[in-house]
């Protein structure tokens, strides 16, 4: 098989060696120019180590970006983590088209941030899809999918890292032996269950204490490691990664106010929230590093009776 990748970073490489594992012909390889400054982007070291060409086009819309596609004369293109707008004079050039991997259940979180949501929604179950790119952003025809759980626990990085990350690699291999074998189908998305939501950044990450604790602790964990969930303590920044829920059972157990810092150990540090406590076991305080919690409290930077986002 012959194909060309469009990607980047760390999926994109592994999608690229997946491949290359197998003996596949890798005839190309498009990646998004860095940005002044940038480190090399991680599928183009990889490509260029075992002499694949790299082509980093601007714009995919270009008449040079369409006429290098042309050029490989690839049996497919694969499309594993594309930022770039991919139009159909492009994408339609390989023998058999074009695939693109997304971290959802589509036609469900449509959209650039499609790990997060779930997590932050209390979703119980996500997944991945195999798609054919349209002009539509995630709105193409469905070629395969793969479901996983959300556990009560689960983080943004484990969910993606643990399962959608190495899932993806193997399904990108399927469709494409799928579709270059002709024994693929192509489902038009239900446009009735469709959803799009946009970038989880740090404006949607601020957390508001007055929520339910269920609210706030899904938020936390969907935005663990990135954007990071964050509140302020005396005007500083404090971004919440690894955390606890703990439900408050009667009313006797309330402690302190909404938002405030009820309970201390030489581990962790609790805030009380609308129906229970927040535990928290890993922060970043200001412009420092991500500490334990026990690193931040034997350094005095948190106290008992603290109130947060005030």
């Amino acid at each position: 098989m012959k194909l060309a990748i469009v990607g980047q970073q760390d999926f994109g490489k592994s999608v690229l060696e997946a491949f290359l594992a197998r003996k596949d012909e890798v005839v190309g390889v498009f990646c998004a120019p860095e940005k002044p400054g940038a480190r090399p982007d991680a599928l183009k070291v990889a490509a260029q180590e075992k002499g694949v060409q790299v082509f980093q086009f601007a714009s995919l819309k270009s008449a040079e970006a369409i006429q290098q596609m042309k050029a490989l004369n690839a049996d497919i293109g694969i499309m594993a983590f594309v930022l770039q707008f991919a139009p159909q004079d492009f994408v339609r050039v390989p023998t058999h088209g074009t695939i693109q991997y997304h971290p959802s259940l589509l036609p469900k979180y449509r959209g650039p941030s499609s790990i997060n949501w779930p997590i932050i929604r209390g979703d119980t179950r996500t997944g991945l899809t195999i798609f054919r790119p349209s002009d539509g952003l995630d709105e193409g025809p469905v070629i395969l999918q793969k479901e996983t759980e959300i556990s009560p626990d689960d983080t943004l990085g484990t969910v993606y890292f643990d399962r959608l990350f190495p899932m993806g690699v193997k399904a990108m291999l399927e469709a494409a032996d799928l579709v270059v074998a002709g024994k693929h189908k192509e489902v038009v998305q239900d446009e009735s269950k469709a959803t799009y939501e946009g970038w989880c950044r740090k404006g949607e990450a601020r957390i508001n204490w007055a929520n339910h604790v269920d609210f706030i602790y899904n938020a936390i964990r969907g935005c663990n490691p990135a954007p990071g969930a964050w509140t302020t303590l005396e005007g500083k920044e404090l971004q919440i990664f690894d955390a606890r829920k703990h439900p408050v059972r009667t009313f006797g157990a309330v402690k302190g106010k909404i938002g405030e810092v009820v309970e201390v150990t030489d581990k962790s540090f609790q805030i009380t929230a609308q129906g229970g406590r927040i535990e928290v076991l890993r922060a970043k305080l200001g412009d420092g590093k991500k500490l334990t919690s026990g690193e931040l409290l034997a350094a005095g930077q948190i106290k008992a009776g603290s109130l947060l986002g005030s």
